[in-house]
């Protein structure tokens, strides 16, 4: 598939001596293309060939680096320090005291979205957050308390 067109590609520029390129040395030997050959492939020439080539050197262009607008930052918390940061929660809104002696603490309302297993709990805790990683729920329901992974923005 190609453009219609009404005269033959090969009718371009015939006539004229030159093609376009003003005088005669520009458009001939190596001056015009940076050398012949594979001249300057380790200097002047090197990002066409990591683009056009990239295996020419044995590694090419090394991946992609993806823009940091579609790339989302993961914030966690782990379970040791749920109960040094308490005060700290409980200025967020985030803890509501039990009668019976739990605290209930709902990670959805800070920044915080996963419970990592570091660390831990000598309280029983109600922790309703996101995401938690096995060795998280473990110690809290070890502790007395409860993992509840709640649906929603952070999946």
């Amino acid at each position: 598939m190609g453009i219609p067109r009404r005269r033959k590609k090969s009718r371009k520029m015939r006539g004229s001596r030159l093609h376009g390129y003003g005088l005669q040395r520009q458009h001939r030997r190596s001056g015009r293309r940076g050398g012949f050959g594979k001249a300057g492939g380790h200097k002047h020439l090197w990002t066409w060939y990591t683009t056009y080539w990239p295996d020419y050197f044995g590694r090419g262009r090394r991946g992609l680096k993806r823009p940091r607008a579609v790339v989302r930052e993961v914030l966690g918390i782990n379970v040791g320090e749920l109960e040094k940061r308490l005060s700290e929660l409980e200025q967020m809104s985030a803890v509501v005291r039990r009668e019976d002696g739990t605290i209930e603490i709902d990670l959805t309302k800070t920044p915080y979205e996963r419970v990592l297993g570091r660390g831990t709990v000598s309280m029983p805790l109600i922790v309703k957050a996101h995401r938690f990683t096995k060795k998280a729920a473990a110690k809290i329901e070890s502790a007395g308390g409860k993992a509840v992974p709640v649906e929603g923005v952070g999946e």
